[in-house]
């Protein structure tokens, strides 16, 4: 007998998707073929000091939540820095700057995005073999040579 439920989905673990970044990023939403919304995991070394770009979304207007998975990570944004655990969701608002730097255990963190009031639309570098490169032009990173100034501690 033929069953009339649907087989559509894909199931990866996490080592077997694609990184980028130097293994900083790992591309969850197109590893999976998800189409609906922005999901990464950033995999951030010990100590990551302004190697995790401070970035905003103000230009393409997503808005994102953030959960550690594991290791010890603060979220910085204007006037804040949030201690980071695995039973604490943050939502960031598009216009709203953000950086993640991690403790002497690096992270895990989950990030997800979506676009209030619109269809998502995906980042050209978070395609499947897309570019290694800094979408958002007010982006500050000590890994990127050139890129905007930090505005946030």
């Amino acid at each position: 007998m033929d069953s009339t439920l649907s087989r559509d989905y894909t199931v990866l673990r996490l080592d077997e998707m694609e990184a980028a970044f130097g293994g900083l990023l790992v591309r969850v939403r197109a590893s999976l073929g998800l189409s609906s919304f922005g999901l990464q995991v950033a995999d951030i070394p010990p100590n990551s000091g302004d190697a995790y770009p401070e970035h905003d979304h103000a230009h393409d207007g997503p808005e994102e939540v953030y959960l550690l998975l594991r290791g010890s990570a603060d979220l910085h944004l204007p006037g804040r820095v949030v201690a980071l655990d695995p039973e604490t969701f943050v939502r960031v608002g598009p216009r709203t700057r953000r950086r993640l730097r991690s403790g002497e255990d690096g992270a895990r963190v989950l990030m997800i995005g979506g676009m209030p009031g619109r269809a998502y639309e995906p980042q050209e570098n978070s395609a499947l073999g897309g570019p290694e490169t800094l979408p958002c032009p007010t982006a500050s990173s000590s890994l990127v040579a050139g890129s905007a100034p930090a505005q946030l501690p």
